[in-house]
């Protein structure tokens, strides 16, 4: 029997089951959908056995979804091409209004082979572990946040606001303490409230040292570091957005980057007609956020704080001279932007996509085999 070139194996992936749909790069081959099975590797491995008889090569696709990407990184040690498609980018015909997933099969196995969809950069197994980990410790943070405010609206609602006093301080914790109540229950109440609070505060404190000692033997250490010499980006930033970014030099251009982040307006432009909104907001949102936040110090004017010159006191002269370029040029705009009566938040957005640009930047010169400063 003559083997075809390429067999291109769409999966529609759930939790317990996936939808299978083969077809071949054979000029004139139609889609034919294979059947169901057990989302398992077991299931998948007797599946690529029997097709990988008919063809010398396979391609599978299947979407980025809940499940995450173990079923790439098992194709990938096996040698077996596979492809991570993002949902968002599938086309769509917009009079198509039946969705299933025999269907959803068919489309990516019929799209692959058309070259009408693209993969999707997957992290590595250590970049993705330390990003759980950075995502779990931002859940920690909400947690104790919602556990504070939870016990500051106990006090108000008993006639102990909480004014005039700098908040989970020194002073308001022994504020708290100077606190009682004459009802049983509410002391119990209360001091349920305020162990919660200290628990989720340990928690967050453990998940911190954590992920700084876990940090140290990461590839991405250095650059991390270097990122903390700007203004406005300090470790946990700088971290999060190498773990939410993942190798910043897969992007060819700046723009790039900023459009996968989400900073760049939509168009709407015809003929002679032209017109730009707000920001897509598509791509990450937690390096998305991250950014803002980090936009938001050049609203000063420059000044290399004792912190930051803290910060830069280990890294070449090069960089910190970089690092005060970007300073003197982000906060010239944002003042320029201001005085041309620009919306705060507008201009905040404007300085936070330039600045995305300049981590471009500096992530392409950085090499993680050879763990050195830029400069």
């Amino acid at each position: 029997m003559v083997k075809i070139n390429t067999l291109f194996v769409g999966l529609d992936v759930h939790k317990e089951s996936t939808d299978v749909a083969l077809i071949s790069d054979s000029m004139g081959d139609t889609v034919r959908y294979y059947g169901t099975v057990s989302t398992n590797i077991r299931a998948f491995d007797k599946l690529l056995k029997q097709q990988a008889t008919k063809a010398n090569q396979l391609c599978v696709v299947y979407e980025a979804g809940p499940c995450g990407f173990w079923l790439y990184r098992h194709l990938q040690n096996r040698g077996i091409d596979c492809w991570v498609i993002a949902p968002a980018l599938i086309p769509k015909a917009p009079g198509d209004r039946v969705k299933t997933d025999r269907r959803d099969a068919c489309a990516l196995a019929r799209l692959a082979r058309s070259g009408d969809i693209a993969p999707i950069y997957v992290p590595d197994a250590r970049d993705e572990a330390i990003r759980d980990l950075i995502r779990c410790r931002e859940d920690a943070m909400l947690d104790l946040r919602q556990a504070r405010q939870r016990l500051k609206s106990f006090l108000l609602r008993n006639g102990h606001p909480c004014s005039g006093r700098q908040n989970w301080t020194d002073a308001y914790k022994r504020h708290l303490a100077d606190i009682h109540f004459l009802e049983p229950a509410q002391k119990i109440t209360f001091q349920d409230y305020i162990h919660t609070v200290t628990e989720r505060y340990e928690r967050l404190q453990r998940l911190e040292v954590e992920m700084e000692t876990m940090a140290e033997s990461w590839r991405w250490y250095p650059l991390v570091q270097q990122f903390t010499v700007l203004r406005g980006i300090r470790f946990l930033s700088a971290i999060t957005l190498m773990a939410e970014l993942g190798d910043l030099r897969r992007f060819s251009s700046p723009r790039q980057l900023m459009n996968f982040v989400g900073l760049t307006p939509n168009e709407y432009s015809s003929g002679a007609r032209e017109k730009r909104g707000h920001i897509t907001k598509c791509g990450n949102t937690h390096a998305r956020r991250i950014l803002i936040e980090a936009a938001w110090s050049y609203r000063f004017s420059p000044k290399v704080s004792r912190d930051l010159q803290i910060r830069q006191q280990h890294h070449s002269p090069k960089l910190q001279q970089r690092s005060w370029e970007i300073q003197l040029r982000l906060c010239a705009r944002f003042r320029r932007l201001q005085a041309r009566g620009k919306e705060y938040n507008k201009v905040v957005t404007a300085v936070a996509r330039e600045f995305t640009g300049y981590l471009w930047d500096i992530a392409q010169r950085f090499e993680p085999e050879r763990r050195v400063h830029l400069g």
